[in-house]
């Protein structure tokens, strides 16, 4: 798809919106949201205001990366924690709490469940330096355009320059042979919670 183009500037916060809701379409049927909210509309609800919290409030050193097309619209984006951003801080774990706590009050099994997912994901977090993709997403419209091999390759570009590996978790089985194009590697698979979705753990070494 021709006409878009990568953009590392901050965003406003009618930009925090409108990033959030590419991630609310792409992650709509994703089976670790559809567990934690069954139903359609608070889900629908529910995303917009998790992915915005944590995209407005990704922390010191977080790395935001879009890509645009026409008129400036935002159609994927990329967030990546760079070395040592991991986990982030205090302050910007408690920033973060009173949207997540908003996403998902409706549906108090949803937090414990989700509060399970996230003890399993920090257990597991690897020890080696690295960069963490924290989130990578391109609205359905433009999916299999390019988008995301163009985030991804801009953010490995990076991780290789350093020399350390990347790290990242995926919820959709789906999306292994994906990151494996990329040089990832399975290296884990998570179930924190009885009939919830696994969660798997890849690695990509430096090249």
């Amino acid at each position: 798809m021709t006409g878009l183009y990568l953009d590392e500037r901050t965003l406003t916060k009618n930009e925090f919106t409108s990033a959030a809701l590419v991630a609310n379409r792409a992650f709509f049927n994703d089976p670790f949201f559809r567990f934690l909210s069954p139903g359609d509309r608070l889900r629908e609800r529910g995303l917009t205001i998790f992915f915005r919290t944590n995209l407005a409030h990704a922390g010191e050193g977080a790395r935001l990366v879009t890509v645009r097309g026409a008129a400036d619209t935002i159609v994927g984006l990329s967030l990546w924690l760079p070395t040592n951003r991991y986990p982030q801080s205090a302050r910007t774990q408690l920033a973060q709490l009173p949207g997540t706590v908003r996403a998902l009050y409706r549906r108090p099994r949803a937090l414990v469940d989700g509060t399970k997912y996230l003890a399993a994901v920090a257990k597991s977090h690897p020890k080696e330096l690295h960069w963490y993709l924290y989130l990578l997403v391109a609205d359905p419209t433009v999916q299999r355009s390019g988008v995301g091999t163009r985030l991804m390759e801009h953010g490995l570009a990076e991780t290789d320059a350093e020399g350390v590996g990347s790290y990242l978790e995926t919820q959709n089985e789906d999306n292994l042979g994906y990151y494996r194009r990329f040089g990832y590697e399975l290296r884990e698979t998570l179930r924190p919670v009885d009939g919830g979705p696994p969660l798997f753990t890849m690695w990509r070494r430096p090249r």
